[in-house]
């Protein structure tokens, strides 16, 4: 299968040339990925951590709070605002 040039093969399917990744979750019964940058993710494991959730419960609770706002966008703020409150060292 062909893709477009703007999209590029990654181990979990075709992705932005941009360096998102791909993770695949159940959120409220139905499978549905999300795509964000690396710098993201490296924050949002590390809240999970903190929580003691996994990444698919930290999801999950992201998933149930976020309202109308897109899942990625509602991941990217969070992990904003967990960096400026705890700052950016990982």
């Amino acid at each position: 299968m062909q893709h477009p040039p703007a999209l590029a093969r990654t181990p979990q399917g075709p992705c932005a040339v941009s360096g998102l990744q791909k993770r695949s979750v159940v959120l409220a019964g139905h499978a549905t990925s999300v795509a964000l940058e690396p710098e993201f993710w490296a924050v949002l494991d590390r809240i999970a951590a903190g929580r003691s959730l996994s990444k698919a419960q930290l999801l999950a609770d992201i998933d149930a709070g976020r309202g109308r706002r897109p899942l990625a966008s509602a991941c990217r703020l969070l992990a904003l605002s967990w960096v400026a409150e705890h700052g950016a060292e990982m």
